[in-house]
């Protein structure tokens, strides 16, 4: 099951409730992109369309309005005919549409009548307002579908003031609900299962995808459709690349082998790092690395608390990692040093996208769910070591999600020694 309809309703009315009079908010759920030739890749549901109405299906759009008529929602949704649906599958219907999202099958409509409805309220109702999704991650980034339909929309009206909800659906996200937090327990449940089959599995000269194999199996088998991110699996020094993936590279005995991955329920993202010896056995040096790493872990997340800064958790990890590498021998006098060997932040949001919205700068509040990874990436010794843990902040501390995926040493090597 996804999220309530009564809390898809309580969302739908808060972005209601902050559009000025005269206003009509447009979020499209998004088409398959082309492949090449007539093949296209895996559909990806707009998230905060998914976020406003629970349905993950292409060619549909959430329209919401606030005007002299008064306030309504619509939802149009992609029809065919049946000649199509022997070709290309079920579309869902209006009885379907409004018991996932709760829109009233009166106000659902097909798709081919969303421009004619939408210029019957702009020329009728007093629209001067418009709301779009409009989030851009770069300058460069290539022009979203919730972009390009603004632009054109606002071709036609010239007259319409455009403003972003992106903003507004970034806020409502960060705080998860009873049921997300659900979604993503389970997501970790079954990415823990995997892992702990990649363990079993794990012995040098496996290459780093055949090690991988056995968590993708093992996922599907639990009935996962989703990863929320292409899996990193990276033994020896590539372990010491933050976004390796190719995952094409033969183990070793004395390896260790790092994964970052996560499986994903109801598009609820877990996101997970874990390191162990390909052979089930840590050196001595690895030890060190590796406990340095994890004492790391533990220290930052023992802090995570409503009210505390992100940035005060990521000042605490490089202190911590600082003092860590120069009892490892890694640096000298100079603490900026450390960044040889630790590059990244502690952390980040995590939700229906894996780094999810909300940023990086944020003060932490009762309901979020953060990540917290240290790692560890020494080049010259061919060692690279993240640990990552999902944390959800709770009223008076912390809970750590996926406290059930080994990570103590001992436990790591009495499991793979069975």
């Amino acid at each position: 099951m996804g999220i309530n309809v009564a809390t898809l309703q309580e969302r739908r009315q808060k972005i209601i409730d902050q559009l000025a009079e005269g206003s009509m908010a447009v979020i499209l759920s998004g088409n398959p992109i082309t492949r090449t030739g007539d093949q296209f890749h895996d559909f990806v549901v707009w998230r905060n369309f998914f976020y406003l109405t629970n349905i993950d299906r292409a060619n549909f759009a959430l329209v919401l309005i606030k005007s002299t008529v008064g306030v309504r929602e619509w939802l149009f949704i992609d029809e065919v005919s049946e000649r199509e649906e022997k070709w290309s599958g079920h579309r869902m219907k209006q009885p379907e549409a409004s018991a996932l999202s709760g829109i009233k099958e009166a106000d659902i409509y097909g798709m081919a009548d969303l421009n004619k409805q939408l210029g019957s309220v702009m020329m009728n109702e007093g629209i001067k307002h418009g709301y779009f999704d409009l989030e851009r991650l770069s300058y460069n980034q290539l022009d979203t579908e919730q972009l390009v339909f603004a632009k054109a929309f606002q071709a036609q009206y010239p007259f319409l003031k455009l403003h972003n909800l992106y903003g507004t659906l970034a806020n409502m996200r960060q705080v998860k609900s009873v049921e997300e937090v659900a979604h993503i327990r389970t997501a970790i449940e079954k990415t823990r299962v995997g892992i702990e089959a990649m363990m079993k599995a794990s012995q040098p000269g496996l290459f780093e995808y055949e090690i991988e194999a056995h968590y993708d199996f093992h996922a599907k088998l639990g009935g996962v459709k989703e990863k929320a991110f292409h899996t990193i699996a990276a033994a020896g020094a590539n372990a010491t690349i933050l976004h390796y993936d190719t995952n094409d590279s033969q183990t070793k005995a004395g390896d260790l082998i790092l994964f970052d991955l996560g499986c994903a329920w109801h598009h609820y993202a877990a996101d997970i790092s874990r390191t162990f010896p390909v052979n089930g056995q840590f050196t001595p040096r690895q030890k060190a690395i590796y406990q340095s790493v994890l004492d790391v872990e533990k220290a930052v997340i023992e802090k995570v608390k409503p009210g505390v800064k992100m940035s005060e958790l990521n000042q605490l990890a490089r202190d911590l990692l600082t003092r860590k590498c120069r009892e490892l021998g890694l640096i000298g006098d100079d603490d900026d040093d450390v960044l040889n060997y630790y590059y990244h932040s502690i952390g980040h949001s995590l939700g229906l996208d894996t780094h999810d919205v909300g940023g990086r700068e944020y003060v932490l509040e009762p309901g979020m769910v953060i990540t917290i990874e240290p790692g560890l990436y020494i080049s010259e010794e061919s060692i690279g070591v993240r640990i990552e843990d999902d944390i959800l902040v709770t009223e008076d501390g912390h809970e750590n999600l996926s406290i059930a995926i080994m990570k103590e040493i001992e436990e790591i090597e009495a499991f793979m020694a069975k």
